[in-house]
């Protein structure tokens, strides 16, 4: 419940004001950052709902429960953002190969997951998304870094991501398997 809380809370705080006039509403880094973690996102959806038909521990179902609501408000908010500056959602992803390329989990990787026996699944599941979640820390450091956007919505999407997903992977890593 905590944990739900947590998420309620980051969700909730990143609701706010726009930018003021003097300052540019958005940038190319900005579109660059929701461009990127919106395929991100929806690849981490993905993955944590592959959780929800498995027999893992209570405490993964939650959190990856959570992630996906996260995540999903994430994703809506950004398509929202982007159609708001007329940019387009997606671009071909060697478009972002001069930024540090795409943050995404090798489908292989998610394949073998999908397919992981029961016995496996949890270690694998763990495995996998950890490294998803460090990928979008990754990319969440790029829109705050000092080359990067200027919306203040981005910026701040881009500072509870860094947040939320650390602790996320500090979760994860606790886990018992």
């Amino acid at each position: 419940m905590r944990l739900v809380l947590a998420v309620v809370a980051l969700l909730l705080t990143g609701c706010g004001s726009g930018t003021t006039a003097a300052t540019p509403q958005h940038n190319a880094a900005d579109v660059m950052f929701l461009q990127m973690l919106i395929p991100q996102n929806e690849q981490g959806i993905e993955i944590v709902r592959l959780a929800a038909a498995r027999p893992v521990p209570a405490a993964v179902k939650e959190l990856a429960k959570a992630i996906e609501v996260t995540q999903q408000t994430e994703v809506t908010d950004m398509r929202r953002w982007l159609a708001e500056w007329n940019q387009p959602e997606t671009v071909a992803p060697e478009a972002h190969a001069g930024h540090g390329g795409m943050k995404m989990t090798s489908p292989d990787l998610v394949g073998a997951l999908r397919t992981a026996p029961d016995s496996e699944f949890t270690r694998r599941f763990l495995d996998v998304l950890t490294g998803q979640q460090q990928g979008a820390v990754e990319l969440a450091q790029t829109e705050n870094g000092t080359s990067g956007g200027v919306n203040a919505q981005a910026r701040d999407l881009a500072r509870r991501v860094i947040e939320s997903r650390t602790a996320e992977v500090k979760q994860l890593l606790n886990v018992k398997t």
